[in-house]
Order: structure tokens, then sequence, then C-alpha cells
């Protein structure tokens, strides 16, 4: 993976994630960097303040040496929205899921400023690409956009530039228009390579294979690194729960199978970021 980047995130902080991968960038001595993340409940709030401490401790254990950020919340607006009726971000009832979301990343930057680190910690959020609520986006030193050409039925051929495109258009020149300017990257992008039904085995234009895997990252990754785009590669391995759960292409989306194999693929050779 840190050949086409540097870069990792986690969704959440529950079963010991951060730390694991912590320990794991110490032992390897690797040179990466990772945004531990919180994933928010709007209904509950005793995950977040779980996952909080979580990370507290980790911070208190590991420092922040190979640590970037925090993210707090993975598709919140996405799912309030749905879980409410909601369709526009920027709406009454879009707002009102910024606030909940707006308190937790208010109460994640008092933990930081609480432990006195080293180096001031960003904190920022994640979600779907078009789903950032503009007072959220005022509340954050860094976004994450999900922009997956698959589910915009972009072929492939076209997916590296679409991807472009839609992250500059409706991501950085949304927040790079408030004061605060937070910095955006690319939270999920790339290509499943297989799908568990016929019906999903497309796009329309493309189908879900280890073929069209390599032109995406053979058209998206030296391109991307070479012009400063921040991303999070998706994914690095296949995850079965999701095809369990989900079906279709969801589990399919790694450079490698869950067993850790590579597949029929090349990573490109261009200096990561």
């Amino acid at each position: 993976m840190s050949q086409l980047t540097k870069r990792i995130r986690l969704y959440g902080a529950d079963c010991n994630q951060s730390a694991l991968v912590l320990e794991a960038i110490k032992q390897t001595k690797v040179d990466m960097t990772v945004w531990l993340g919180n994933y928010v409940i709007p209904t509950d709030n005793s995950p977040y303040i779980r996952q909080r401490d979580l990370i507290k401790s980790v911070l208190q254990t590991y420092g922040t040496d190979h640590i970037s950020g925090i993210t707090v919340g993975n598709e919140f607006m996405l799912n309030y929205l749905n879980s409410n009726g909601g369709t526009v971000p920027d709406s009454d009832v879009g707002n009102a899921g910024a606030a909940i979301l707006i308190a937790d990343i208010q109460d994640t930057r008092n933990m930081l400023k609480d432990l006195s680190l080293g180096k001031a910690l960003p904190v920022g959020t994640s979600d779907a690409g078009s789903y950032f609520n503009t007072q959220v986006l005022g509340a954050i030193d860094y976004g994450m956009a999900n922009v997956h050409p698959w589910f915009a039925n972009v072929s492939v051929a076209d997916g590296a530039g679409w991807t472009a495109d839609f992250f500059q258009t409706t991501d950085v020149d949304a927040a790079n228009a408030l004061s605060n300017k937070p910095q955006m990257y690319i939270a999920e992008t790339g290509w499943p390579t297989k799908s568990s039904d016929a019906g999903n085995a497309n796009n329309g234009p493309s189908t879900a294979s280890e073929a069209n895997l390599q032109i995406f990252l053979d058209t998206f990754v030296c391109q991307a690194n070479a012009n400063g785009t921040g991303y999070f590669f998706f994914d690095f391995f296949d995850e079965p729960w999701k095809d369990i759960q989900f079906g279709g292409v969801e589990g399919w989306w790694g450079l490698f199978t869950s067993n850790r194999t590579l597949k029929n693929i090349k990573i490109p050779d261009c200096p990561s970021p």
C-alpha cells in the first residue's frame, strides 16, 4: 500500500484498531502516517465517547509522530439525511445533523487540548463527496470525500479524470470558498474486481474486474501523486463481511484478496507523497 500512498485512514477506534495499526508501523518501520477515526452514531453518543477515550489512550501511548489527524464521523451527514427524510446537506434537516456532528468535533478538539501534545493534530470528518454541509466544512480542519466513479456509472477509461474533476468542483472549490479553507482529501476511490451477483457485475459502461482495477490504478495513481492530490486508495484487501451483509461489489474492492494475496495487478511505480 505504501507504494500507492503513505496515508492510511481508520473508520473507527473500536477493537483496538488504532493501537494495532500504530504498533505495526512501529515494528515494520514503514514510512506511513494514519488518520485515526471515531465512528459517530447520531442517535447514541456513547460509541463516540468510548472511541474518544480509546483514541486519547493511544495518543498517550504512541504520541503523534505517525498520526496526521482525527476524523470524527464517516458518512455521518449521508446517513443522517437518509434516516430523517432529507436529501440536501444545507437544509434544516442537514443543519440539525450538522449540529450533532460539530459538537463531537469540538469535544475532540477539547480532548486534544487537554493532552498538551507536542504538535497540534487537525480534526476533520469524512463523508460522501456530495454530502458536505457548509456548517460542518466551516468547523473542520480537513474533510475527506468518498469519490467513486463506479457508483457514478462512469467508465473505467474515464474514471480517473472524472474523479479528479468531481473532487475539485464539488469538494475542493466548496472548501476554498470558506474562510477556514479546510484541507480536502479523497477518502475513498478505487475499482471493484468482481460482483457476487450478475446484476451488479457492471456499472453500465464497465465491468468489475482485476483488469479494470489495473486500468484505474494506471490512470489515477501516478497522476494524483504528481499533482499533490491527497487520497486514500480503497481498499487494501477484500472484506468478506461486506459481501455477506451487502452483496454485489461491496466486498471486492481490495488490492489484495481477503487472505492478503496480491491480485493479478501491478502496483504503479511512481513516487508516493
